[in-house]
């Protein structure tokens, strides 16, 4: 064999291996490639978005929890306000209540003490009238005057 011959043969075997492989091989695994590599960025780009999405989300949680807290906060301030507007309420209408029972106390206080005060009239002027009953019946005298304002003093 010659060694030219062996040389061109494996030189046009070479080409035609390299020529298969930049036709059939090469460009199939470099799309291959390039899909890997466009998918890799792509969940880069993902992970990227991700993370500014999950922080604007936490803004946002964080904007919703102040906002919750400050509306607790009014609801709060308000409930007390009413309550010291409530306390304040009963306050007075416990005044007006205990000056209006006071008031008719009073009344009833006076309505008894003026039916007292009638009942001691009617019992003083039956005592006066059977005083000056006894008086006129007894014979008129200095002592026997005396004692019977006594008796009648006593009766009184």
């Amino acid at each position: 064999m010659n060694i030219n011959f062996t040389l061109i043969a494996q030189a046009l075997a070479f080409a035609g291996l390299i020529w298969i492989i930049a036709t059939k091989i090469w460009p199939p695994l470099l799309a291959a490639i390039e899909e890997r590599q466009q998918k890799i960025a792509d969940g880069l780009a993902a992970a990227d978005r991700s993370k500014r999405d999950l922080a604007q989300a936490e803004e946002k949680v964080n904007e919703v929890l102040r906002e919750a807290r400050a509306k607790a906060n009014e609801i709060i301030a308000q409930a007390e306000a009413r309550r010291a507007q409530i306390i304040d309420q009963a306050k007075e209408e416990a005044v007006v209540e205990a000056k209006r029972i006071r008031l008719q106390a009073d009344a009833e206080i006076d309505a008894a003490a003026t039916r007292a005060k009638e009942e001691l009239r009617r019992q003083v002027a039956a005592l006066a009238v059977a005083g000056a009953e006894r008086l006129i019946r007894k014979e008129i005298d200095g002592n026997a005057h005396k004692a019977l304002l006594d008796e009648l003093a006593a009766d009184i």
